[in-house]
């Protein structure tokens, strides 16, 4: 995953990111990972991260935004990515 430019970004998105972590209570809205503990999975710390449904990076509607572990979000965008580049759906699966 490339870095996140913030010019990509609603001026509001740390905020909106904040909030979006507290909704999920610390946890990972799609596995069990726990934000600042061991992954399940991989073992390494959990940062949260918040993750745009549909791809827009301005969309910042709570319906649109998810918390997720980096294992997870890193997961959905090479599907978005992938799907993408074949010329695929434009939006998520979830």
């Amino acid at each position: 995953m490339s870095p996140m430019d913030r010019r990509d970004y609603s001026p509001e998105w740390p905020a909106i990111s904040r909030a979006i972590k507290r909704r999920a209570k610390g946890a990972c809205e799609l596995c069990p990972a726990e934000e600042r503990k061991p992954h399940w999975k991989t073992g390494s710390i959990v940062v949260l991260t918040g993750h745009h449904v549909n791809g827009d990076r301005r969309d910042d509607r709570p319906a649109n935004l998810l918390a997720l572990c980096q294992r997870c979000h890193h997961k959905l965008e090479r599907t978005y990515r992938d799907k993408r580049w074949r010329g695929g759906q434009k939006e998520l699966p979830l």
